[in-house]
């Protein structure tokens, strides 16, 4: 069950997030955190969201600014690792609040009430027709990089703030879409380089049991056709249309968090 679950999962949101070069982890995290700890499910959708995104670098490898990528992506680096780091203390599990309803009791830690108020901001990006406007000259895409790669270290959330700092960079759609898979790349090396001596450290006998194996495996492959056929469509489909589901994606799964439900 839990792998049809996110093979499903996978494949639908790398076909949808192609387009707007984002949303892959905020729909997937979700989806491990509902069978894993929140900061295993994390960096487990690190792995996925890296090795998706180095496939569609091959797809569209020729459209990257490589100039724009070494802007970006140098901060993004430095404060992706940051980020990683603060998430790395926080991940003790201490318990914030307990909600009761009915029969039913829900733990929320302080880790996942901030990840669930970063992600309402995310969702309010991505649904506030103004807010979506927002953009900034070439000079402020380290600042960007930084923001970008800050919040990709400690909740996986990343994309919009990168998004907003590419957008108006006078990138074309397919060269805005291959800058942001390239900076993405190098966010998730930066970050799992982190996850890997602490939380694959802490929970090696989770990692390494084969089902969760076998789950990120299906979860890649899945992953890889639908990134496959959501190029084929690239020029089929609207941003607005795809913003608008990952937006609301964010939304519920940032209530879902703070209600401690996942």
């Amino acid at each position: 069950m839990e792998v049809i679950l996110v093979s499903a999962v996978a494949f639908g949101a790398a076909m949808l997030t192609f387009f707007s070069g984002f949303g892959l982890g905020t729909i997937l995290l979700p989806v491990f955190a509902l069978f894993f700890p929140v900061e295993i499910a994390i960096a487990m959708t690190a792995i996925v969201h890296l090795i998706n995104n180095v496939f569609k670098l091959f797809l569209i490898w020729n459209h990257i600014d490589k100039s724009i990528v070494a802007r970006f992506a140098v901060t993004a680096a430095i404060f992706a690792f940051s980020g990683a780091f603060v998430l790395k203390i926080m991940s003790a599990d201490s318990l914030f609040y307990t909600i009761e309803l009915f029969t039913f009791k829900f733990n929320v830690t302080l880790l996942k009430l901030i990840i669930g108020f970063l992600m309402i901001i995310f969702a309010i990006v991505e649904l506030n027709k103004q807010l979506q406007n927002i953009t900034f000259p070439k000079k402020y895409l380290p600042l960007g990089g930084a923001l970008s790669g800050f919040f990709g270290g400690l909740s996986g959330h990343q994309g919009a703030l990168r998004s907003m700092f590419l957008i108006r960079s006078g990138l074309t759609k397919e060269a805005f879409i291959a800058t942001g898979i390239a900076t993405a790349v190098i966010i998730d090396i930066s970050r799992l380089t982190v996850y890997g001596t602490s939380f694959f450290t802490k929970h090696t006998s989770l990692i390494m049991h084969p089902q969760a194996t076998q789950i990120i495996v299906f979860a890649c492959l899945s992953a890889f056709l639908g990134s496959f056929l959501g190029q084929k469509l690239l020029k089929k489909v609207t941003l607005e249309i795809v913003n608008k589901v990952v937006g609301l994606m964010i939304l519920l799964t940032a209530f879902l968090l703070i209600f401690g439900i996942i």
